[in-house]
């Protein structure tokens, strides 16, 4: 029996209007984001679907609206196409998707899987004025070759997505220096993103206190499907593991090649990204040709399930 993944979106996936239409048309997903806004104390839905974009985009907005979204595209696919979608044997979330996946996993509910996620966009952004710096996609570049120019450039690996697609964190002149290296190196192509600090790396070392402490008063309970870790790219077992792997990540990089990599050679042949946009499905396409990926971001992907 081939197996099935739920995989889920992390910050860059937004965009005004995502889910409008699921919400407009599906109880259980309007119900998501009333869930999400009552929990904020602010209409999430308003921003996700009306935008402007530039708010959306700011990182504490961003991350709780993403979780939002991709279980409401969760609920929806279950109301409408339950027959048809297959139970996951596991899941991964990309950075903070992974709060998403834990909160499918029933290591917390959805209500503070939205409160983690805001409270995480909003150390990450203050640790950003703290630490300012920045992140890069660095194209065509193997690892080696690229740990070269992170050694050189005094940046590090912040998500290791699929081969030849790398993204790279430090301070402002240090990315500045990577992409010019990196180039010269041999790099198809060096591109600056567009985000509020460097991910991933050790300069969001301000955001791991303040985000111990909400995980340590939080009430965590075993994956009822596992769930494989960003940092470890291995399963998380325990709710002492989720915790160790929720602080770790802030300051460490997505081993999202290993994650997809493990998944297929403990039989997964198809993977579910469920959430806004196609990142994933495309970052696995790199991985792995020969793996199915399918795609539940909106309500006519969720009535041509099969």
């Amino acid at each position: 029996m081939m197996e099935v993944s739920w995989i889920f979106p992390g910050q860059g996936s937004q965009s005004v209007g995502m889910c409008r239409d699921l919400f407009d048309s599906v109880k259980s997903a309007r119900a998501v984001f009333e869930s999400a806004d009552a929990v904020l104390g602010f209409p999430i839905s308003r921003l996700c679907f009306e935008g402007p974009e530039e708010e959306l985009r700011q990182t504490i907005n961003a991350q709780p609206a993403l979780v939002t979204a991709a279980f409401a595209c969760l609920e929806a696919a279950r109301e409408i196409a339950a027959a048809k979608l297959p139970s996951p044997t596991f899941l991964a979330g990309h950075s903070l998707g992974e709060y998403t996946a834990l909160a499918v996993a029933r290591v917390f509910d959805f209500t503070t899987a939205v409160r983690l996620a805001r409270e995480r966009g909003r150390l990450m952004h203050e640790a950003g004025q703290k630490r300012p710096g920045g992140m890069a996609a660095i194209i065509g570049l193997d690892e080696a070759r690229l740990a070269g120019v992170c050694r050189e450039s005094g940046t590090v690996m912040a998500n290791i997505n699929s081969p030849g697609q790398i993204v790279i964190s430090g301070a402002v002149d240090s990315i500045t220096r990577a992409i010019a290296l990196a180039t010269a190196a041999g790099a198809s192509r060096a591109i600056p993103i567009q985000v509020s600090g460097a991910f991933h790396s050790p300069l969001m070392k301000p955001a791991v206190e303040g985000m111990s402490a909400y995980i340590n008063a939080t009430r965590f309970e075993r994956p009822s499907i596992p769930v494989i870790g960003n940092v470890t790219a291995l399963p998380l077992a325990t709710p002492e593991e989720v915790k160790t792997e929720l602080r770790d990540q802030l300051t460490s990089p997505v081993q999202w090649q290993r994650t997809i990599e493990y998944m297929v050679g403990r039989g997964v042949a198809t993977f579910i990204e469920i959430g806004p946009g196609r990142v994933l499905t495309g970052l696995i396409k790199r991985i792995n040709k020969e793996v199915k990926t399918i795609n539940i971001s909106d309500l006519e992907a969720i009535r041509s399930f099969r």
